[in-house]
């Protein structure tokens, strides 16, 4: 009730007089920016690789029992994620279901940033016995035999490996010698092995293609800023008083821009925010996450980068074991916020409201562990609280072409 209230009052109150400094930040948070190049994926920008990758995506056939697909955690209509506190595949999983909105701009995947590309993030789920539960030989062969996926593939990647002769599932399985599918893979000669890895890869690149199309920049504020940029004050006018105010706060007193920085409002990297254990306590986030990344023959140093490892050894080989001890997970982007619900990498608070007062009193906070020190009492007022989270409504744009909210008429581009 009482945001409720706050929200009426503060949207009857005059707007801002932003001072200099505070218009020279905020007009580098708008406009969103095209995503950076990904060097380790030569079909990134290839509409007939997007078109294939869209139609995968929406596939529930690329689950063990045919009733998973990645549309089924990122739910279009549920602004690409699922609106569960934790996931759901074919069975429970550990973690809150991050968005897609502006995913390629992302350095690192997955809570943890146990992947380094776009194309390798949408694999894991495949084989996660947990989520789609199927190997990447029963992928291939999915594709194999279908004759529009077939046709796709070819005209993008070239043709299918051989598979006669072959099981039905197989896969790497690390750690565990006896697993039906690693003995299964075993039986695979080494060149047929290479072969259908890279075909698998070959599916991530697509799917990455299409995520890639998975754009939010149309937001209130981007007008905003757009009139601010331009000394137009209809523009400005995209923000209520209300959302001006928070967005003051968002810069200044609240210290949000410290780690939801630029355009996407993320600083792309890991920390303790200190936000209550869940019911998944004991999560080590990034510590793990490191190295399973290294770890992991399908990141960006190895051969089926196709710039042959050259970024991903300048990137991966940066790294610095996390050995202080904090639990970091990664700061997600702002952008649909308000559409994102619930919040946090347990789903802990069900609100922005909650997301808010949580940051202003640290009400049952985690205690502080590690080196990191950002997080602080920040002492917001009921009607402050209230604008902070009319600003984060504002970054609300969920306009996309319709016809990427379902799987293509075909897996390839009538010619």
């Amino acid at each position: 009730m009482w945001l409720f209230l706050a929200l009426l009052i503060a949207q009857e109150s005059p707007g801002v007089a932003f001072e200099p400094d505070e218009q020279r930040i905020l007009l580098q948070l708008s406009p969103v920016p095209e995503a950076p190049p990904d060097p380790t994926n030569a079909f990134e920008r290839d509409p007939a690789a997007a078109r294939l990758g869209q139609a995968l995506f929406f596939d529930a056939r690329l689950s063990r029992d045919g009733s998973v697909s990645c549309a089924t955690c990122h739910v279009p209509e549920k602004s690409w994620t699922d609106g569960r506190k934790l996931g759901l595949g074919l069975e429970n999983l550990s973690r809150h279901t991050m968005t897609l909105w502006n995913v390629a701009a992302n350095r690192w995947f997955f809570w943890d940033g146990r992947k380094d590309t776009l194309w390798s993030q949408a694999l894991a789920p495949l084989e996660d016995p947990r989520e789609h539960g199927t190997s990447r030989l029963a992928v291939v062969r999915q594709l194999a035999g279908d004759p529009g996926y077939r046709r796709a593939y070819t005209e993008v990647f070239g043709a299918l490996p051989d598979l006669a002769g072959l099981p039905s599932d197989a896969r790497p399985v690390p750690g565990e010698p006896e697993h039906e599918h690693q003995l299964a893979w075993n039986t695979l000669a080494p060149e047929r092995q290479e072969a259908v890895t890279r075909a698998f890869v070959n599916v991530g690149k697509a799917i990455a293609a299409f995520e890639r199309r998975i754009v939010s920049r149309g937001a209130p504020f981007d007008r905003f800023v757009e009139g601010l940029r331009a000394g137009d004050p209809a523009g400005q006018a995209a923000l209520s008083p209300s959302a001006q105010r928070g967005a003051q706060l968002f810069i200044g007193k609240a210290n949000c821009l410290f780690c939801h920085d630029g355009p996407n409002f993320t600083d792309l990297e890991f920390h303790d925010n200190r936000v209550p254990v869940g019911e998944e306590g004991g999560d080590p986030g990034r510590k793990l996450g490191i190295r399973r990344l290294r770890a992991d023959p399908l990141n960006s140093t190895g051969r089926f980068a196709d710039d042959g490892g050259a970024t991903g050894k300048k990137k991966v080989g940066a790294l610095i074991d996390d050995s202080h001890g904090g639990k970091l997970f990664k700061t997600p982007t702002l952008r649909n916020v308000a559409r994102t619900a619930p919040y946090m990498h347990e789903g802990q608070f069900a609100t922005l409201a909650e997301v808010v007062h949580f940051y202003s009193t640290l009400e049952g906070a985690s205690p502080e562990s590690g080196s990191e020190r950002l997080i602080r009492v920040l002492g917001l007022s009921d009607a402050e609280q209230a604008d902070l989270v009319a600003f984060l409504e504002s970054l609300t744009d969920e306009s996309l072409p319709p016809e990427l909210h379902g799987p293509p008429a075909t897996p390839y581009i009538e010619r």
